[in-house]
């Protein structure tokens, strides 16, 4: 949402004749080898703008915020501190374009295209490493930066090199296989880069010792040869010498002072450090600018103006160090980059043991932010922001570094103890500048510094505290200095003083020390409950976990008595991965079950793939920006749209007056409950009240922010829990009922009852919504351009807004840059909006959401909570099953009612449960709408499913393993909705992964690390999934087709499923192809588009293969018959063109509409009879995580995951859809969680608003070991599908939830540790006083986060710190789970 500020005063453009030097205001620089001269550049405008705006559409905006990496370009530079040439991957969304002056900028165009790729985006193609594209330049071109600055790196700078960019397809790991490829040192079968396999004299395995060791970084194992790069076969070879080269020209580069300046902003760039002193003696007030990162996220999402702004990233004084006998002097505006080249460098100066605080610093930056930030953030940005979660500034302060700032004539010393005066305040003077940082050594002995961080995610996230904590001793162990500085406990970063001064005096080695300084900490960050930022027990249970391990350090390091196991973190090692590449052997055919890379990969890596805000501007264009409201629940009480229509370029707005009638307003499914612009009331924060229409984004934007909206505030209802409280339910009842649930209850062994809860989920697809409609000038014409998963819904929506039949209105689709359901319903809102708008102006408009637009009115995955009873009987047979299931619908209907239904289907999981009854509720709340997402309510029943299965099992006292095969269905048993379980093989693959993962081994093996590991846990779990395939709604089962042949043989497909990255359009070439006998390159699939193939089905429910791969053989069928005498005539050898050719001259139609709908199927909820699906896709995952109870950090050790997808048609697109489904599972259960604010002026609001906030999966968040197999040997006798394939866009998901079950598993461990244990029926125990013990049973709500799973712990460490709520007292945020 376009934030709201109140404007700054005005400020006096300021005159460049009040500096001595002289200004120049032309821009030099090169871009992809070209030279570029610009003058009156405008200083607002960034380098992503500008590259977008002359064509280069290659780099992608997918945040804005400097957060994913989609906009990922590399600026070569001489770099003054190193002073060498360096190829920095920079945020170009972040980067103002005014910045690059004497730079050469190079895009993912200029290093490529699809004819001539560089190597980088040739591998990632045909790796498979991208599906739908969006991300996929920025991937790239993070790849290209480190091969540009280091031509042979090893695995573990492949394996870092992408910390700043996310991809929410692939999951991760072709792409990590693609550009390992270039690493020096390849993975040997015994993990070791000296193995006899790698080429080297052998691992020391191998050779008992000998050989050199990769772990250490001995290279002696290659006998002292070159290292060779090993160029897989079909790839073109990486050769260095051939890139582009650094322009010479810029080597002769005079940097002048440059001024550039509207009526708006005035922009300075000095090139000395006495230009920059005179510009701030001159304006004290004047924004500096180093990095950028923080200012463009200052100005785009809270709305703040800086009218002076001087970057001084090109102030060579500014990037200078010294390393001296007791010092490190660094320049304030040394890149981040840079700095750990300094930490380095210092450490092979002074040794471990002085070096410490480099040491500390060198790890913070380690997880400081991505590589395109670090390569322009610097120490100074860091410092005067002020942030209370910096990395940086607690080990500065720990280390009593001093700052020197400095003004014209002046020069002064800041001390950190003394620098941070409140929230985002410091001590630096208005008029001076920071200077460079002294930090002082540590001593050579008696000394330590150590650095901590806690965060949601390890790479590329903000703390949730950081902390560096230092004490010096005498020789007597007596403690004679001690600072402990911690960030995220308070407004600033803060020193606790009661704990360094109870420190002080005090022998360290007492234990009578440890307990003291943890209870004085305690003191000092006595949090309350509601504290800002939440997460209260949590915070404090990491200042006192991080003394805790620090402690235990020093101790061990002293030779005394140590907590050894505290101390050591987590850390992964290089991941690897495996694909059955044998797979489709047994029916692989000219074309289909072959692993082709997707269509559109070599395009999507050369950025010549093109998205709907990819197509050129066009003539007269306007540009939309959606007001949105910011109460959750209000009345309107006045809207003035007259100040935004006083902002220049602002043209006109469009709200609910406009609409053509009251019933045109309205829209959603068969409720249509919800209006396109708001009338009188607005239900949720984020609600469309207007548009604005203006001439650029930008003004579109301000227009919006400056719209006056008076209201009047309602109560709101955001949790299941106050729904259920307050009544607040839609007009829904859903049951499954099967056997006597009641009767079977009385004659079980034992029942057991239980709540649990799952959380929201943000689709969080790189590509935002993004719509562009055209008006024509004829009969009410419009043709739309959406990112939409559902162009006939649009087609009907903006049909409806504009008062014309739906044959006057074109919906078109090029690609998505991702979907996962998010697209299905709500991409309507903004296309309509947009249509309305193109008709009232009659001139096309244009608008894609920004991230935080998007998040606030797209909608999320339903959150969830179940009820359940559970009959069993003491063999750990499931009799009955009783459960109340109950989904977040936000405020208006959507798809509720049909996720809803979906949930009560998969309630069952892959169990037999005899006697069931299922009930479900939608509770209407003031969120955004929740909608389609990927499983459609599937694995939320699910959830529920496995979890009283874990509950239960631990209630019986029986492995959960041997608690689910007890249960599992047979072929043939009949689900709780009376289908029959046909082509079942989830108790086969549930044997096989068993046995392939080495279960039992890593499970017995995980027990022995367990009772060795006090604060380290590890955890297993084995989960299967069974995933009903078909619309529930019988009539969205139904597809069209359009073949073409034409003379040259050529062949035009059009079907009415979209492309969104899963690879529909490649399996349908293939499908294609194969049916007409031609090669895939003669078959070619233009666009989805409601004129070629009308009144389609939304693209989901993971059926469009199944439809539309049909309908197109169908198609296809019909031109057989009709070619069938030609190709007789003519004979095996005549090319598909003879054929044509004669059949047209024969006047033979050479046109096929194919059609298909899914036979049997159709349920009767009322009667429980029917066929709900088609079939279910099916698999089995393992898991093995490890767990670091002191702070909630895990990591996944393995999976492996076997999925029965019938006969796959292209296995590479299969793999691809079950580890992006995987991954992106693994982040919902342990990862993703949306907060909305709960109090305050943006109660209501979504705090979780993009990738600062709201954390998907990284990469370096995969497996580390990751085995992924299709299920092969056996007979589809029942599957009668195309080419017998089944569906797996959606199924796979699901097994993420492996990981948070070995979590799980991991945390019962923990809480053993300390004596907590779940209660078992006939086993009940009494502690010493004769009382039964407290029930110990471990409830784990979804997602597992950090700070749920060190909650979830039971060490006296987490107890001391547990946050109780005063009465009345709420959380800081509000939270789905």
């Amino acid at each position: 949402m376009t934030p709201s500020a109140v404007p700054p005063n005005p400020v006096v453009v300021p005159l460049r004749e009040a500096l001595s030097v002289p200004f120049d205001d032309t821009l030099r620089f090169y871009l992809n080898g070209t030279r570029v001269v610009l003058d009156n550049v405008d200083p607002e405008v960034t380098l992503l703008e500008y590259l977008r705006g002359i064509g280069l559409t290659g780099t992608k905006l997918g945040c804005g915020e400097g957060g994913c990496g989609a906009c990922t370009v590399v600026i070569s530079q001489y770099n003054p501190t190193t002073r060498r040439i360096y190829h920095a991957s920079v945020n170009a969304c972040l980067a103002p374009l005014v910045s690059v002056d004497g730079k050469h900028v190079i895009t993912v165009e200029g290093i490529g295209s699809s004819k001539r790729p560089h190597p980088a985006q040739e591998r990632i193609a045909k790796s498979h490493g991208s599906q739908c594209g969006f991300c996929t330049p920025g991937i790239v071109m993070s790849l290209y930066a480190l091969l540009r600055n280091n031509p042979e790196p090893t695995e573990h700078d492949i394996e870092e090199a992408f910390d700043g960019n996310l991809c929410r397809c692939t999951g991760y790991r072709p792409i990590l296989d693609a550009a390992q490829t270039f690493s020096v040192r390849r993975e040997a079968p015994l993990g070791c880069g000296n193995a006899k396999a790698n080429g080297g004299s052998g691992c020391c395995m191998e050779n008992g010792g000998g050989g050199g060791c990769c772990k250490d970084g001995k290279t002696d194992g290659l006998d002292g040869a070159p290292v060779k790069r090993f160029t897989p076969p079909g790839f073109i070879e990486y050769q260095p010498d051939t890139e582009l080269i650094f322009p010479p020209a810029l080597k002769k580069h005079e940097f002048r002072p440059l001024a550039f300046g509207n009526k708006r902003k005035t922009w300075f760039r000095p090139v000395t450090l006495d230009q920059l002193l005179e510009i701030k003696s001159a304006y004290p007030t004047v924004k500096i600018i180093g990095g950028s990162t923080e200012t463009q996220i200052e100005i785009k999402f809270k709305a703040l103006q800086y009218p002076i702004s001087v970057y001084v990233g090109d102030v060579a004084e500014l990037r200078q160090y010294a390393l001296t006998d007791d010092q490190v002097e660094i320049g304030a505006n040394i890149t981040l980059t840079d700095l750990e080249g300094v930490c380095k460098e210092a450490l092979d100066r002074y040794g471990p043991v002085r070096g410490q605080i480099m040491t500390a610093i060198d790890k913070q930056l380690k997880y400081f932010a991505g590589r395109q930030i670090r390569n322009v953030g610097t120490p100074a940005g860091n410092l005067v922001t002020a942030s209370p979660i910096s990395d940086l500034n607690p080990v500065l302060m720990a280390a009593d570094a001093v700052l020197i700032a400095k003004t014209l004539g002046k020069e002064t010393e800041l001390h950190m103890a003394d620098f941070f005066k409140g929230y985002r305040r410091t001590a630096l003077p208005p008029e001076f500048i920071l200077a460079s940082i002294r930090i002082p050594l540590t001593q050579a002995k008696n000394e330590w510094l150590r650095a901590y961080k806690q965060a949601k995610r390890k790479d590329d996230d903000i703390a949730i505290v950081t902390a560096a904590l230092r004490v010096r001793l005498n020789d007597d162990g007596v403690v004679e200095y001690a600072n402990l500085v911690y960030g995220g406990m308070a407004p600033t970063t803060v020193a606790a003083k009661q704990a360094n001064a109870y420190l002080l005096g005090r022998k360290f080695a007492e234990l009578e020390t440890l307990e003291g300084a943890m209870n004085a900490l305690g003191q000092d960050f006595d949090l309350p409950y509601g504290v800002p930022g939440g997460m209260a027990s949590y915070r404090k249970s990491l200042a006192l976990g991080f003394f805790y391990r620090f402690y235990h350090e020093v101790m061990q390091s002293l030779g005394g008595e140590a907590d050894a196991e505290a101390v050591d973190e987590i850390e992964r090692d290089v991941s690897k991965g495996w694909e059955d590449k044998q797979a489709a052997a047994d029916y692989m055919q000219e074309t289909l079950g072959r692993s082709n890379p997707h269509l559109a990969a070599l395009k999507q890596v050369t950025g010549e793939a093109q998205y709907t805000d990819d197509i050129p501007p066009l003539k007269n264009e306007l540009y939309g920006c959606l007001v949105l409201s910011t109460k959750a629940h209000a009345k309107l009480k006045s809207v003035d749209f007259s100040p935004a229509l006083d902002i220049p370029g602002v043209v006109d707005y469009v709200d609910h007056r406009d609409m053509p009638s009251v019933a045109a307003n309205h829209w959603g499914g068969a409720h249509k409950d919800e209006v396109f612009l708001a009338e009188d009331e607005v239900h949720t924060v984020g609600q469309p009240i207007g548009l604005i229409l203006a001439t650029s984004a930008a003004r579109a934007a301000e227009g919006a922010r400056a719209v006056k909206i008076d209201y009047e505030e309602l109560p709101a209802i955001f949790t299941i829990e106050e729904a259920i409280e307050k009544e607040s339910f839609f007009d829904f009842y859903r049951e499954i009922k099967k056997g006597d649930v009641e009767e079977a209850f009385k004659n079980c062994d034992y029942v057991f009852t239980g709540e649990t809860r799952m959380g929201a989920q943000e689709h969080f697809y790189l590509e935002t919504q993004a719509a562009l409609a055209i008006p024509k000038p004829e009969d009410g014409e419009m043709e739309i351009w959406s990112s939409t998963q559902n162009p006939n819904e649009a087609q009907a929506f903006a049909a409806q807004v504009c008062n014309v039949q739906s044959n006057k209105i074109v919906v078109k689709v090029k690609r998505m840059g991702g979907g996962f359901g998010g697209k299905e319903t709500r991409s309507v809102q903004l296309s309509s909006i947009l249509a309305l708008a193109a008709k009232k102006t009659r001139r096309p408009v244009r608008c894609m959401l920004t991230r935080e637009e998007d998040m606030v009115t797209s909608g999320q995955r339903h959150p969830f909570m179940g009820r359940w009873k559970v009959g069993v009987n003491k063999d750990g047979r499931i009799q009955a099953l009783s459960m109340d299931v109950y989904n977040n619908g936000g405020w208006s209907w959507d798809l509720s009612a049909a996720v809803n239904e979906r949930s009560l289907t998969h309630s069952d999981g892959c169990y037999r449960i005899p006697n069931i009854h299922v009930r479900g509720r939608i509770c209407k709340t003031n969120t955004m709408s929740n909608t389609a997402f990927r499983g459609f309510g599937g694995p939320q029943g699910m959830f529920l499913a496995e979890s009283y299965m874990e509950e239960v099992a631990d209630r019986l006292g029986m492995p959960v393993e041997k608690f689910r095969e007890i249960n599992f269905y047979g072929a043939g048993d009949l689900t709780h909705f009376n289908q029959p379980l046909t082509d079942w093989h989830v108790p086969l693959m549930y044997d096989q992964v068993r046995t392939e993962a080495d279960y039992a081994a890593r499970r017995e093996a995980a027990a022995r690390f367990n009772a060795t590991h006090k604060w380290r846990k590890r955890g297993l779990a084995l989960i299967p999934t069974k995933f009903g395939i078909s619309f529930t709604a019988l009539w969205f089962n139904q597809a069209g087709a359009l073949v073409h042949i034409y003379h040259d043989g050529s062949v035009l497909v059009a079907h009415g499923g979209t492309e969104m990255g899963q690879g529909l359009h490649t399996k349908m070439t293939m499908i294609a192809a194969q049916a007409l006998g031609v090669p895939m390159e003669d078959v070619y699939i233009s666009e989805t588009a409601t004129n070629t193939v009308a009144n389609a089905s939304a693209t989901a429910a993971s059926a469009s293969s199944d439809l539309n791969g049909y309908a197109i053989q169908n198609a296809c069928d019909q031109l057989n018959a009709r070619l069938a005498p030609y190709r007789e005539k003519l004979g095996p050898g005549a090319s598909l063109k003879d054929i044509a050719h004669a059949a047209y001259h024969d006047r033979v139609n050479l046109s096929a509409q194919g059609f298909y709908k899914t036979p049997e199927i159709g349920y009767d909820w009322t009667t429980n009879t029917g066929k709900m699906f088609f079939y279910f896709t099916q698999g089995v995952a393992a898991a093995e995580v490890e767990v670091d109870t002191l702070t909630g950090s895990w990591t996944c050790l393995r999976a492996d995951i076997k999925m029965d997808v019938g006969q796959s048609i292209n296995p590479a697109i299969d793999y691809g859809q079950i580890q992006g489904a995987f991954v992106q599972g693994m982040g919902l259960f342990t990862m993703e969680e949306p907060l909305w604010f709960a109090a305050g002026p943006f109660a209501g609001s979504l705090a979780t608003r993009g990738p600062g906030a709201y954390k998907i999966p990284g990469f370096r968040d995969i497996p580390q070991a990751w085995n992924v197999s299709l299920l092969k040997g056996v007979e589809w006798k029942d599957l009668r599908t195309i080419q017998r394939s089944r569906g797996v866009g959606e199924p796979p998901l699901f097994l993420g939830s492996a990981v948070f079950f070995a979590i799980r598993d991991a945390l019962k461990e923990a809480r053993r540790e300390f004596g907590v244990v779940p209660r078992v029926v006939g086993k009940e125990e009494v502690d010493g006083e004769g009382q039964e013990k407290e029930d110990g049973l471990l409830v784990l709500h979804s997602p597992a986060t950090p700070e749920r799973i060190r909650l979830a712990c039971k060490d006296p460490i987490v107890e001391k710190a547990r946050v109780k709520a005063k009465e009345g007292e709420k959380n800081f945020f509000v939270t789905t789970v």
